[in-house]
């Protein structure tokens, strides 16, 4: 069995275990895999010059035990095969060492014979790609070392590197505790517990049904039931375990906005009623809110979009710090509790709010100045403007700052300032006029604030002077969300077919399967965690920041006692990766498919841009050739009596020609009698 100390020389040559050059009388080459190993450094040197010439290097020996030639061609294992292709290439005297070099890479890199490759490039000069490109992007980059296959169900090390389950199970087995490719030692837990990688599971999947489905026509639509056909009440299920909403539908939507509407919802836009959503208009729970879509969400607060904005909020009590004063209200962000595995609600702050996802969508709305429509739930005990029972529409109001500070339980939070900008009066008050421009409350927790955020253009929605209320200064931003409604009538009822304006490639789809788990978007330096969670760099180094491998502990503040191991859990499960983090490497074969597949959906991007602009241009030279050729025509036209006149006078001048040289021949022919 190899040791774990036998390792080759690296590329440059360099044993890789005393970090010297060593010359070509202390250098063993394996006869099958061809890589050179110092053998000063061999745990087990071959013991006569025959045994030498033979020699199999630890890995080539105790991954596959050398198979029979019966075994080796059944084709049983195909590393069995692969090793004996090898031999079969070492063991051709016709070839040249370049040429056995070269067999020898075709093989290891997964490629087939001269012809082959004569094929794939001819087939990719002919513009044979598209989905397929993309399935050898994959076979190129995550093959398993072991059996240079695309991995089945791929185990992905701390180092970056793809293997089959059984292929990484058997390496393991024989008590190898270093990456068969770069040599990092593989954390024990991982080498008793493998995990699989399941977002190159999806990516692998979704490649090969691409490839098989590519000729199989259109994509199949996505099928809903109609609006008018659902209940006009939420309803629950018979598997409601407790009364109240679980398990609860949601029923018909009565208005005709989009779901990422901002502003008002107007009586054009109600064509049950014909009034629109009017402040102060109450609900039983937030399912019959949704169903007016005043606030959309059922459970979360922010309904809203980070590169978009906020449409709408609820005050329900979430955060202890909100502070509520009817026209205006200090409203804190989403975010910083654990609400990993089964937890549904978790009134504990363990970390730091950032201004991101739903926090940075509020921070849009801000900066641009669109107006957010605010509920307020019975739920909201501390404040005297909530309802007593139920849920109620209070109107638009406006974000004018946003920051950060320290919250009462400790750790950061995203504050905002809201300012009511309706043009109805508050359900609170008796006044029959809407809100006018008021100054901005002074609010004390500014002085200690972070990542102020003040709005220094003019707000997309503000108050008009002159018609005396609240308008849209800037046109409002359209929707993002519209699709294209189709019915079909399926049996006795009738579904609506929902079919998105554009479609997505490949790699788009492959890209958004390659997201990080924290910020949701593609990864930048993807890392891929012992328990098979991938990462950007950046987002995983900030969720452990200012955080210590080892915590220091004290008696009560008598003596010091023994330093204890700080856990920091896996964002994404309840793993501990504290000593993955003391030094995590960048998955580099999945950072070079992501490039690439960026590179493609960029490159597609362009092409389709540039196929638009040729088509705009061809049609415009289809009517400029029209009218070209209606001219040409009127020239022919003219043209013509022109070449009439010529012709006629050509006509004239052949015969004056042909009198002028019959005279002349006369009268050669009586000069020639004088003479005689």
């Amino acid at each position: 069995m190899a040791h774990d100390s036998d390792l080759p020389c690296d590329g440059d040559g360099r044993c890789m275990i005393c970090k010297i050059s060593p010359p070509v009388e202390e250098t063993l080459t394996c006869k099958t895999c061809v890589t050179p190993w110092h053998l000063n450094c061999l745990s087990a040197r071959p013991k006569t010059l025959a045994d030498a010439a033979q020699w199999e290097c630890p890995d080539c020996s105790n991954l596959i035990s050398s198979p029979p030639p019966s075994t080796a061609t059944s084709g049983s294992e195909p590393s069995a095969i692969l090793i004996a292709a090898i031999r079969a290439i070492e063991s051709d005297a016709s070839l040249s060492d370049q040429d056995k070099a070269k067999r020898r890479q075709q093989l290891l890199s997964g490629g087939g014979s001269d012809d082959g490759d004569k094929t794939t490039d001819a087939n990719n000069e002919a513009g044979v790609g598209g989905d397929s490109d993309v399935l050898k992007l994959l076979t190129g980059s995550f093959n398993c070392s072991f059996c240079m296959q695309l991995p089945d169900r791929p185990v992905t090390t701390p180092c970056g590197h793809n293997f089959c389950l059984k292929c990484f199970e058997k390496w393991v087995g024989q008590g190898k505790r270093t990456c068969a490719i770069c040599r990092a030692s593989i954390p024990p837990k991982m080498a008793s517990q493998p995990r699989i990688n399941s977002s190159l599971v999806i990516a692998i999947r979704m490649a090969k049904l691409t490839k098989s489905n590519t000729a199989s026509g259109p994509p199949k639509p996505y099928y809903s039931v109609l609006n008018q056909n659902r209940p006009d009440k939420a309803y629950t299920t018979e598997r409601a375990k407790k009364s109240g909403k679980a398990n609860a539908c949601s029923g018909k939507i009565f208005v005709t906005v989009p779901p990422d509407h901002f502003g008002p919802i107007l009586a054009e836009n109600d064509p049950e009623r014909g009034t629109g959503v009017l402040v102060g208009e109450t609900w039983e729970d937030r399912m019959e809110c949704r169903q007016w879509g005043a606030h959309l969400p059922h459970v979360a607060g922010i309904s809203g979009q980070s590169h978009y904005g906020a449409q709408s909020v609820a005050l329900s009590g979430g955060y202890e710090d909100d502070e509520d004063h009817g026209e205006w209200f200090l409203y804190t962000g989403s975010g910083g509790r654990d609400l990993s595995g089964n937890k549904r609600t978790n009134k504990t702050q363990s970390f730091d709010q950032k201004f991101e996802k739903y926090n940075e969508a509020l921070r849009v709305s801000c900066r641009k100045g669109y107006p957010v429509r605010v509920v307020r739930s019975h739920k909201e005990k501390r404040s005297a403007y909530a309802p007593e029972k139920g849920v109620r529409y209070d109107g638009i109001y406006r974000i004018e700052k946003c920051w950060r500070k320290p919250g009462i339980q400790g750790y950061k939070v995203c504050r905002y300032l809201f300012v009511r900008c309706d043009n109805d009066p508050a359900p609170w008050t008796s006044d029959e006029n809407g809100d006018r421009p008021r100054d901005l409350p002074s609010i004390k927790e500014l002085k200690n604030a972070t990542d102020v955020t003040e709005r220094k253009s003019t707000p997309s929605w503000d108050f008009d002077v002159e018609k005396a209320c609240w308008v849209w200064k800037v046109p409002a931003p359209g929707s993002r969300k519209q699709v294209d409604n189709v019915d079909v009538e399926d049996g006795n009822s009738t579904r609506k077919v929902r079919r998105k304006t554009q479609t997505l490639s490949v790699s788009e789809r492959l890209l958004k399967e390659f997201c990080c788990v924290i910020c949701h978007k593609v990864m930048t330096l993807p890392l891929t965690t012992p328990c098979a969670h991938n990462f950007c760099k950046s987002c995983l180094q900030e969720t452990f920041a200012g955080q210590t491998l080892m915590k220091e502990r004290t008696c009560e503040g008598r003596r010091t006692l023994r330093a204890q191991k700080n856990i920091m859990k896996c964002p994404s499960c309840s793993n501990d990766i504290s000593d993955y983090l003391k030094n995590p490497q960048v998955n580099r074969e999945l950072m070079s498919v992501i490039d690439t597949l960026q590179r493609q959906t960029k490159e597609s991007e362009e092409n389709a841009v540039l196929g638009e602009e040729i088509l705009n241009t061809d049609e415009k030279t289809d009517d400029i050739e029209e009218e070209d050729i209606n001219s040409d025509i009127d020239i022919v036209i003219v043209d013509e009596s022109k070449v009439n006149k010529g012709l006629k006078r050509k006509k004239d001048g052949e015969k004056m020609e042909t009198i002028s040289n019959k005279a002349k021949q006369e009268d050669d022919e009586s000069s020639s009698l004088v003479t005689v």
